[in-house]
C-alpha cells in the first residue's frame, strides 16, 4: 500500500480487509498453516452459510483454515476491518493513540477490548531483526532516562516517615536505555536496573564495534573506548551539549517524543507494561518518514509483524518481562 487514508475499503469493509491481510500473508499463494502446503490451487473456499467468510479448506490434509490463524488476530470477534483500522491509527500517530480514542474510533463495546488489541498490536510492533546498529564510519548515540513521577522530594515530606535514600527525582521512574543510529534505527529497552553492567551489555550485544560511539559524561560508558572505534562524550553538566558533530541529539530527540506520548497521550503505565510502550514507539522511529516509509507502508509492516505471534489475554494482564 503506497498510502493509506481512513476512507480506505480496507478500514471499513470485512471482505475488503481480509483480502488486503491475505495479500500480505501470502504473497506466494495460499499455504495451509496445518501442513505447510502452498498454491492457492491447494485449498478451497468454502461457501456458504454454515461457514464463516475467509475459511479455506487444504486438499492436502483435509484441515480449514483462514489467514489469520497464528497471528494475533486469531480467535477475536472484532471485525478485522477495524483491526487494520486500529493498526493504521497506531502506526499513523506519531505520540500514540489512546485505548479511551481506540474504542471511540472503532465504535468498540467496551474499553478493555480496545485495551487488549492495542497490545496485541505492540506484540506485532516487535523487532525480530537482530543485526547490531551502526558500522565503520557510522555513529550511534547511547543515551538513558527516566519514566514515571518522581518521588515526593524529602524536602516536603510531613508524613513524619523515614526518608528513602538515592536520587528523589528517579525513586519512583523506571528507567529507558536507547540506541540510536544517527539517520538511522534505534534499539530501546526498558530495564529493571540502568547499571554499567546492564547497560554495557545493551551497547556491546546491539552495537557493532566499528562504530563511533557518542554518549553523556556517565559513568556508565567508562571503558568503551577500548571496545568500539571511538567513544566521544559531550558534558551536559557542563552545559556543553556539542562539540563539532559529537552530540546525543537524536538519543534525546527520541526520548522527547516518547515522554511527550507517554505523558500527553497515555498518562498512565504500570511498569509490568512500560516495554511494549516502548516498543511502539521503537518501531514507529524506525519505520518513519524520514527512512522512507508513509503511514500505509508501515502499517502494512506492522501487519505483517502479526504473523507467528500470539497473545492471550492472560498473558497481557501479566509482567511483561
Amino acid at each position: 500500500m503506497a498510502t493509506a487514508t481512513l476512507s480506505d475499503p480496507i478500514f471499513h469493509d470485512a471482505d475488503a480487509a481480509r483480502a488486503h491481510f491475505e495479500k500480505l500473508r501470502w504473497p506466494d499463494g495460499r499455504t495451509c498453516p496445518h501442513c505447510g502446503v502452498v498454491g492457492n490451487e491447494a485449498s478451497t473456499l468454502l461457501k456458504g452459510k454454515s461457514h464463516r467468510a475467509g475459511l479455506y479448506k487444504c486438499k492436502a490434509c483435509d484441515l480449514p483454515f483462514t489467514a489469520t490463524i497464528g497471528t494475533v488476530y486469531e480467535d477475536s470477534k472484532v471485525p478485522l476491518n477495524k483491526w487494520l483500522l486500529a493498526t493504521h491509527l497506531m502506526c499513523a500517530s506519531k505520540k500514540g493513540i489512546s485505548a479511551l480514542q481506540l474504542q471511540r474510533e472503532l465504535a468498540l463495546g467496551s474499553y478493555r477490548t480496545a485495551w487488549f488489541m492495542a497490545h496485541r498490536i505492540r506484540e506485532a510492533m516487535i523487532d525480530t531483526d537482530d543485526t547490531p546498529l551502526g558500522g565503520e564510519g557510522k555513529v550511534v548515540e547511547a543515551d538513558e532516562t527516566y519514566y514515571g513521577k518522581p518521588a515526593v522530594s524529602p524536602k516536603t515530606r510531613t508524613d513524619g516517615s523515614p526518608f528513602l535514600k538515592g536520587n528523589p527525582k528517579r525513586r519512583n521512574s523506571r528507567p529507558v536505555g536507547a540506541l540510536v543510529e544517527r539517520g538511522g534505527k534505534a534499539k530501546v529497552f526498558h530495564v529493571a536496573v540502568a547499571d554499567k553492567a546492564t547497560v554495557s551489555r545493551l551497547v556491546m550485544e546491539n552495537v557493532d564495534k566499528a562504530t563511533r560511539l557518542h554518549t553523556d559524561e556517565s559513568r556508565l560508558y567508562v571503558g568503551a573506548a577500548d571496545v568500539f572505534a571511538s567513544h566521544e562524550t559531550v558534558k551536559h553538566s557542563a552545559g556543553e551539549y556539542a562539540r563539532g558533530d559529537v552530540n546525543t541529539n537524536s538519543a534525546e530527540g527520541f526520548f522527547g517524543v516518547f515522554k511527550k506520548g507517554m505523558k500527553g497521550v497515555y498518562q498512565h503505565c504500570s511498569e509490568k507494561h512500560l516495554n511494549r510502550y516502548v516498543t511502539e514507539f521503537g518501531f514507529r522511529h524506525n519505520t518513519r518518514i524520514a527512512l522512507g516509509v508513509n503511514d500505509g507502508e508501515r502499517t502494512d509492516l506492522a501487519i505483517i509483524g502479526t504473523i507467528g505471534k500470539r497473545l492471550t489475554y492472560r498473558q497481557t494482564d501479566a509482567a511483561y518481562v
